[in-house]
């Protein structure tokens, strides 16, 4: 699974209060928000207790239960939300669940229409970023599942309504470990692979760490804004993006689309997508040719960036023309012709 589809299988389960996050722009609202050595005992202790509540019924799979305690809006539509729940039942079976943090968020004095509601916690400042959020009183509590092979975070926005009770508004799921280790152990592999100016690895091992760090992408702290700030520094300006970057081995000239990381194989490895020309294409169909193209463009990767060979087990390197693959193969770094080693960051 690639980081980006790693975001996406755990990227927002429903939650309709919550549509993008921008830059602040001038007239955004600023609301209040109490964090939980900020609220009364029995303030702290009802937020907390029906976020475990729900938390438990995610664990048993409960759907149903859960679909009762929430919002109508979100109780009417909830079929999104029980297929989660479902996917998130074996992950956190026999897991220790707790409610790590709980914020109160209110916006029920905002101007009607306000199409961006902040909300600023603490010292030091943890902030809120919400578009289009109905005026009203939320919170958001944060809890973990863990204990178990593949710990999970949960972050649950939650609405309070007459006579004080807290109902499901949202909810928002993250591992809290990826290939065996945590977003703190990715960071620090990161700066370590940038002090030895191994940008490439760097780069994708800092957006492991914010993807795991992060319980929330509408939450910004200083720590996160740190992270932040040091992945921009060292991304690397010849990544295929919105167009192609060449890649130039033995006379010949590689189209390279995308490259992001994979776990399809079980390991992390590096996942790269080229386009071959009319030339390279018509190689591809003579598995030999094939295996020495795609070979020569996993080792010019590594001869440009020897820190691959640390961060990752391997490469996969997909041969495409459109939609269809012509020819796709993965070898671990040590079987590449010409892979090197480099100073590990780990």
């Amino acid at each position: 699974m690639s980081l980006w589809c790693l975001v996406k299988a755990h990227r927002l389960l429903s939650i309709s209060l919550l549509v993008s996050v921008a830059m602040l722009p001038s007239g955004a609202f600023a609301a209040s928000c109490l964090t939980q050595s900020q609220m009364t005992a029995v303030q702290r202790d009802a937020l907390s207790n029906a976020a475990k509540a729900m938390l438990v019924q995610m664990q048993r799979g409960d759907a149903q239960g859960l679909q009762a305690s929430a919002l109508p809006s979100i109780a009417s539509d909830f079929s999104g939300i029980a297929s989660s729940v479902q996917n998130l039942k074996p992950l956190m079976q026999n897991a220790a669940i707790t409610v790590e943090n709980v914020y109160i968020l209110d916006a029920s004095t905002q101007e009607a229409g306000a199409t961006r509601t902040d909300f600023y916690c603490g010292q030091p400042v943890v902030s809120f970023n919400f578009t289009d959020l109905p005026g009203g009183t939320y919170a958001l509590a944060i809890g973990h599942a863990t204990g178990v092979p593949q710990p999970q975070q949960i972050a649950i926005i939650l609405a309070k309504s007459q006579p004080d009770k807290w109902l499901l508004a949202g909810l928002y799921s993250k591992p809290m470990i990826f290939e065996g280790h945590d977003g703190l152990w990715y960071w620090s592999s990161a700066r370590k692979f940038a002090g030895q100016n191994g940008n490439w690895a760097a780069w994708f091992y800092y957006r492991i760490a914010n993807n795991l760090l992060n319980p929330i992408d509408v939450m910004f702290s200083p720590n996160l804004q740190k992270l932040q700030q040091e992945t921009d520094k060292v991304k690397p300006a010849n990544l295929p993006g919105t167009s192609p970057t060449a890649l130039t081995t033995r006379g010949a000239t590689y189209s390279l689309t995308a490259i992001d990381t994979t776990t399809t194989f079980g390991a992390l490895d590096l996942d790269v997508h080229y386009t071959p020309d009319a030339t390279q294409a018509a190689q591809l169909h003579d598995p030999p040719a094939a295996r020495k193209q795609v070979i020569d463009v996993m080792s010019a990767l590594l001869e440009q960036h020897p820190e691959l060979h640390q961060a990752f087990h391997g490469m996969w390197i997909h041969a495409d023309q459109g939609q269809v693959s012509l020819f796709a193969l993965e070898l671990p770094m040590d079987g590449i012709a010409g892979s090197g080693t480099a100073p590990s960051a780990h």
